[in-house]
């Protein structure tokens, strides 16, 4: 095989903050090789460095920075290589896909707009072929639907929807090397499925090679040829995945392979009543076109549809991207606008006016998909979580409100002292656990969790799912958990609706729909997510 990526033993670090301090050393001696043709997954818990790793290689790190070892592409040195010698590489012959598109994409520009730079940066197409291209990334990444909405912008999309735009853009000038950071993290697992065999293709006909960062290893068993385990800067363990997933050699290692998201739902009540129910609730979005955006149609995000959840029980919602799972758990809060009825504590909400609604406001919180552009950037992890409590408990003491944000990180896996830095210093999954502490730090009653541990590596969802079942148990917490991945469903909802195009096309309790599901689009959701093989 002909060697295309060599890194011989990267470190990096930053400059002490002040006098007196230590350098802080985030990666140490990183050393690897990628072949063309070849896929290496590099896994480990959030925090280890994967993808600081994988900025370094194209000159991406912070600008603090300082870089130790090498980086060879094809023979040629990164490591100091100006920025003219990496804007030639970066997008034409190594393509990243990034963990987080909401912040990757331009809000500004139209999806079509995005795709058609990333071409025109390195090739001169007329707009015929350019269009032709267009069209044949969006259907090469399951969005052929997408030809009549090029002028959609980012934030009209789904969480898979823009994650399948940026694989677009990653791939669009056929490269050499494709940088994919948690391609799949907010992909549902059709697609996912989908997005894997369309890689496997493109590699297998362009002899590509990937660097494949995840946290599922159910994946890395499928998909690569060879692992890197990261723990704390360090690779701790790499070879075949054969190897290494049969005979681990390292604790860490080990440790990674017995952690998934497991057991039971927690008993519920044995006459439990409901804490929010919905009946015929719509949520139709207008089609504008033309110079006058006259409406042409509407997309039926969620199309009448009845559910309820009873208090101290999980509705586990799921389905594929773009179906209405989370137009649905944002209508429930009247975050957005719908028709329909509404009931949550036996109040009738739908047209409650927005003072007497700010004071059920503490009771019903959410987690968002995307923890990143969900944590202001300019406040500090204390002021983020405490804002809610200054609003809903403002005769609490300032230490009475310290003492629980502390309470409240360490029980989802953080300490105490982080609570005094900003979003931008944590890694993508200490992000997401920063937002559930924000939702969970007012103690409601009930709570929508929109893929809230799709950013986590398996040993911390398998924590946050401990965790969630605690509260759960010890407040009779009631949860509307909307999730890509069934087996973090199977482990903590107690009933579970699949939809698809905003309607209910099955519903049941736990055991029915992993043992017995009716719909042959169920079947196809379960199959593509609990079965190994692509």
């Amino acid at each position: 095989m002909t060697l295309l990526l060599s890194i011989n033993k990267l470190s990096l670090h930053f400059p002490p903050a002040g006098s007196g301090k230590p350098a802080r050393e985030i990666l140490r001696d990183i050393s690897f090789s990628i072949n063309k043709g070849e896929t290496l997954a590099i896994v480990g818990e959030s925090g280890s460095g994967k993808s600081l790793t994988a900025l370094s290689c194209l000159g991406l790190q912070p600008a603090s920075a300082q870089l130790q070892g090498s980086v060879h592409f094809d023979g040629q040195q990164l490591i100091g290589a100006t920025d003219e010698q990496l804007q030639r590489i970066r997008g034409k012959r190594i393509g990243m896909v990034f963990q987080e598109p909401m912040t990757a994409l331009n809000p500004l520009h139209t999806i079509g707009k995005q795709i058609e730079e990333a071409i025109t940066i390195h090739q001169s197409l007329a707009r015929k072929p350019l269009a032709e291209r267009v069209q044949e990334l969006l259907a090469s990444v399951g969005l052929s639907h997408f030809k009549t909405r090029l002028d959609a912008y980012p934030h009209q999309l789904s969480g898979g929807e823009r994650q399948r735009v940026m694989i677009a853009i990653a791939i669009a000038n056929n490269p050499d090397l494709l940088i994919a950071d948690e391609p799949t993290t907010a992909v549902d697992v059709t697609i996912q499925a989908k997005i894997l065999k369309l890689l496997k293709e493109i590699q297998q006909r362009n002899n590509l090679a990937i660097m494949f960062i995840t946290h599922d290893l159910t994946i890395v068993r499928r998909f690569a040829h060879r692992v890197a385990v990261m723990s704390q800067g360090q690779i701790v363990e790499q070879g075949r995945v054969e190897d290494v997933f049969a005979a681990p050699q390292h604790p860490y290692t080990q440790h990674l392979l017995a952690s998934e998201p497991g057991g039971h739902p927690v008993p519920v009540p044995a006459k439990p009543v409901n804490v929010i129910a919905c009946e015929h609730l719509k949520v139709h979005f207008p089609i504008v076109k033309g110079l006058f955006r006259r409406t042409s149609g509407y997309i039926k995000a969620v199309d009448y549809l009845s559910i309820s959840v009873a208090k101290g029980s999980t509705l586990g919602v799921v389905g594929e991207s773009g179906s209405g799972k989370s137009t649905l758990g944002y209508a429930l809060l009247r975050l957005i606008k719908s028709e329909g009825r509404i009931v949550f504590l036996g109040n009738d909400i739908h047209n409650l006016k927005s003072e007497p609604l700010q004071h059920l406001r503490k009771k019903m919180q959410i987690v968002f998909q995307d923890p990143y552009s969900s944590l202001n950037p300019r406040m500090r992890v204390r002021d983020i979580i405490e804002e809610g409590l200054s609003v809903h408990f403002p005769h609490k003491s300032e230490a009475e409100r310290i003492a629980e944000i502390d309470e409240i990180l360490r029980e989802v896996g953080l300490t105490p002292d982080m609570k005094e830095r900003y979003p931008h210093e944590f890694s993508g999954g200490q992000r997401q656990r920063i937002s559930i502490a924000r939702a969970m730090v007012l103690k409601p009653e009930f709570v929508v969790l929109d893929e809230p541990t799709s950013a986590l590596d398996l040993s911390v969802q398998a924590q946050i799912i401990d965790l969630l079942k605690e509260l759960q148990l010890k407040h009779g917490l009631s949860m509307l958990f909307i999730s890509h991945d069934l087996r973090v469903v199977r482990a903590i909802a107690h009933r579970i609706i699949v939809m698809n195009k905003g309607v209910v096309v099955e519903e049941g309790d736990n055991r029915q729909i992993f043992e017995a599901p009716q719909q042959a689009y169920t079947r196809n959701l379960i199959k593509a997510a609990l079965i190994e093989n692509l």
